[in-house]
This record gives C-alpha cells, structure tokens and sequence, in this order.
C-alpha cells in the first residue's frame, strides 16, 4: 500500500480547505478502508499472477493505521475552532506537522515505494503545506539500508558468483542509500575501482503490489470525493517505476547524455561496465566530489561558485533546448563538484540516470520560443507561447484552483511540471551557493534556444539556399549575443571603464 497511505493526508493539505468538508471526509474514511479491502481482496483473489501472501499485511496495516490517525487528528482539533481565526490557523499548522512526521515515520517503516513517493511529495512546493514538504525533505538523507546480507544475496542471484570472486575489497557502508538502492565503493579483481548500485532486494517485487492498491484506493476515493483527482501520481509512478528499477535502462541513459553533452569538458559522467552489470546490479566508474550545494567545500577547494553556477545553467539549458533529453532529479545529491588537479578547473558529475523526461519537440521549441519572447520583451509571443504550453493556466488559475488544486496538475503536461520541479532545484543550489541568475545565465538560454530552432528549421527544407540563409541568420544572432556578452564583461571590468570613460570625453570634447 505504498501510496494509501502516502495520499490520504493530501485532502487535509489543501490551504483554504472548509471545516466541514474535512468532517464529511473524516466521516467516509471507514467506508473508503472498507471498500478498499474488499476490492483488492477481490482483484487479489482473481489474479494468479499476484500471490496474496506476498502482499505484506503489515505494511498494509501500518498504512491504514497512519492514515486513520491523522484523520481522527485533523476532526478532532479543528473541531469547533472558529474558520479563519488565528487560532484556526495555528492549530491547523500543528496538524500539519503532526500528520507529516506521521507520515514521515510511515515512509520509513515501509521502505522502498513507500520513501520513493514521500520523496515526490516533499518537492510539490506548489502543492502542499509547508510543514508537509519541509519534513518529508528528509527522506531524501534518511533512506534506509539493506543489510549486507541482502546486498550480497542480490548480487549472488544476479552474477551467479560470491562477493569475494568479484572483488578484491568491497566495502560494507554504502556511499549513499536511496528508496530504490544503495551505492558501495568496490575494487575488482583487475584493480578497477568501481562504485556498485545495488537494489533493494524486496523493492521489485513489492512495488507493483504498492502501486495497485494506490489505484485501487484513489479509485475509491474519487467516487467519493470527486474534486480531490490524484491519478495523475499513480500515472507517474506506473510509467516511472518500472523504468527506475531497470539498472540496464539506467546505464543507457548515462551514455546517452554523456554522448550528447561530450563538447562540454566539465562533466564528467561515469563509464557503466557492460560486463557485470544486471537489471539488479550496475557497475559504474567510481568517481567522487562534494555535493553541488555545499559552499564550504567549494571555499575549501578554491571553486569559484558562480563560474559552477553558470556550467550547471549551460547543462541543463543544452538538456532542456537543444535535446530535449532531461535529468529528473538534480538533486543536490546527484550532481558532484571535483576539482581538477591537472587544469585547476571544477567538474560536474552527474550521478543517477534512472529517469530522464524526454520532450516533444513540439513542447520544446515553443519552449524555446517563449524564451526568446520573454528576453525580447515581446509580450504577445511571450502570451501565445505560455498558452500553448499551459503556463497561463498555471500562473492565472493557481488561486482560484487552489482547492481543486490536483484538477489543474492533471490539465497541466507534465513536461512543464518537471520544468518546473528542475528550475526549483536549480534555484535551491544558486541559492545555498549565494550566487543567482546572471546576465550570461539567460544568454547561454537564448543561444541554445537559437541553436534548437535553428536545427529545425533546416531539417524542415531540402532548399541548400534555405538551409544556407537559416545557417546564417543563425551565426548572425550567435555573433550579436557574443558581442553583447563582451560589452558586459567590459562595462563590469576596470579597463571597461576606463574605455567607456574615455569614449565619453571623447564624445563631450568633439561636440
């Protein structure tokens, strides 16, 4: 029951949410528990491919049994709490931190799925309370970990050989615990150091069982509360799920980008090794740096934190722009800042390659244009480019949605919801850098923008002259940017003023 649990508290969430309307839901929750049962007790009974007894009535009970408390938690303390008083407003907060460390609590008793999801919910920043995505944050640093045993189990099952025919050491800690999968530093026999993904032993099998009653349950839910829609999460984790839990389709991904991005220098993406690696178990170079995020480090280093900004905006601009082919998660844990001891350089290493969003390209060159209208300054564009990628419902709609709130996420495309989660945590690392967006930031856009519509317009003619005059408008506008760039560089520098003053006497002595 990974996402029962994990939902239910969302209709509580909503701000703005009547008295009420939580008492109506409080009422229900026995009849949705009940209906739950019953009806994966009867999909459970007629699936042979599904054994019940694999369903884990304990993680099913822990969930039901979070889920009811927070529901009596929120009927009984805003019971006869005037609405919209003070007091109303500070109990309601309470609540809600309550319910969220319950919750938080549950994610990590049920493991896998279940931390998986409470790690989507404390990023919906737009979605939920405060207290709610400030404390399911955590998850992220609180993954739990299997135990040796396990780790070894999986890799004997998946290679067919022990630890120690694999490996010359092979360190019990994990360098990182994930929902799905922990990481160890490992050495072979031919003296490569290699960093092994492991899977959660238990996570494959359960997540599908977890996924189905989450549909079941919002099923349910929807009949009786029709307003509160949270299929789209089940959608997402259905289509997302399977391809996280494929390792293979993870180091597919890694080449990929890798071979996209190879002009830039500074990222550094680890070489998968084939000849080991399982659907359970990938094998990847070791490689190791500071998180993205941490200042001190950078100070310690001596990395200039705002040329690291701007290599993180050119990357992710090239992904989004020009390939459409983005990184789900750069979360701070996932990209890595190293030195290079040779050319005295930071690299970027992007780690976790398990879920990319690739883009239409129809959704990415209106991307592309609505950047260019924005830095422009050409409103109508700017206006006819956000309709067409639902950016107006978003930014028009957003307050009077608010209690149909999930209603609008499932009209918004999820290409622009990922955007949206990736500007969110490209601003988090800009902001714990002190460094923001630069001028060179939206001229490193605009020339990937460029770039992109360029290449399709001439994959749009046969004529060579055609092709020719879009080559050629297309240096031109690179050329104006590059220039303008320079007059920036010059303007913010001692001899640029210098000049500028010069040019100036120049100009008053003449006329």
């Amino acid at each position: 029951m990974t996402y029962g649990g994990a939902c239910q508290p969302c209709f509580f969430m909503i701000p703005g949410i009547t008295h009420a309307l939580v008492i109506g839901m409080a009422r229900q929750a026995l009849k949705i528990f009940s209906l739950a049962a019953a009806t994966s007790g009867v999909y459970l009974y007629g699936n042979k491919y599904v054994d019940p007894n694999d369903f884990g009535i304990i993680r099913v009970g822990r969930a039901i049994a979070t889920t009811a408390v927070i529901t009596y938690d929120y009927l009984t303390s805003l019971r006869g709490v005037p609405h919209g008083s003070e007091e109303y407003d500070y109990v309601k907060s309470q609540v809600h931190l309550r319910s969220a460390e319950r919750l938080r609590d549950l994610c990590c008793a049920n493991r896998g799925t279940f931390i998986k999801v409470g790690q989507h919910l404390g990023a919906l920043d737009y979605l939920l309370p405060e207290e709610y995505t400030y404390t399911l944050k955590v998850l992220h640093s609180q993954a739990p970990q299997s135990s040796m045993q396990e780790i070894k189990q999986v890799i004997q099952e998946d290679l067919g050989k022990e630890i120690k025919e694999l490996f010359v050491s092979f360190e019990d800690t994990p360098l990182g615990a994930a929902s799905l999968a922990q990481v160890h530093k490992a050495v072979l026999q031919d003296g490569r150091t290699v960093a092994v993904k492991v899977q959660h032993p238990k996570v494959q099998a359960q997540s599908s069982k977890d996924i189905l009653l989450m549909e079941v349950l919002l099923l349910i839910v929807k009949q009786i509360f029709p307003d509160f829609e949270f299929m789209w999460l089940v959608e997402e984790a259905k289509k997302n799920l399977p391809l996280e839990l494929d390792f293979l389709n993870e180091g597919r991904n890694a080449e990929q980008v890798a071979h996209m991005l190879k002009h830039f220098d500074f990222l550094k993406v680890p070489r998968i090794f084939w000849e080991l690696s399982t659907r359970r178990v990938l094998f990847m170079e070791f490689m190791e740096g500071g998180q993205v995020n941490d200042r001190a480090y950078m100070e310690r280093n001596g990395i200039d934190v705002n040329e690291l900004s701007r290599n993180l905006g050119k990357l992710y601009s090239e992904m989004i722009f020009v390939n459409g082919f983005v990184h789900c998660d750069p979360h701070p844990g996932n990209v890595l800042v190293k030195k290079c001891p040779v050319t005295g350089k930071a690299h970027i290493i992007l780690l976790d390659h398990g879920l990319y969003q690739v883009l239409t390209e129809k959704f990415r060159l209106d991307y592309c244009r609505l950047w260019q209208s924005l830095i422009k300054a050409d409103m109508k564009q700017v206006q006819k480019y956000s309709q067409r990628l639902g950016d107006v419902e978003i930014r028009t709609n957003a307050a009077a949605y608010l209690p149909q709130i999930t209603q609008l996420l499932n009209n918004v495309p999820r290409q622009m919801l990922l955007l949206l989660k990736t500007n969110d945590l490209l601003r988090g690392i800009e902001s714990a850098l002190h460094t923001r967006a630069s001028a060179s930031s939206f001229l490193n856009m605009s020339r990937c923008c460029i770039r992109a519509i360029s290449r399709y317009q001439r994959s749009r003619t046969d004529s060579l002259y055609r092709k020719a005059q879009i080559s050629f408008t297309e240096a031109l506008s690179l050329w104006q940017i590059n220039l303008y760039e320079l007059y920036l560089r010059l303007k913010g520098s001692q001899l640029g003023n210098w000049v500028i003053a010069l040019l100036s006497w120049m100009h008053h002595s003449l006329y």
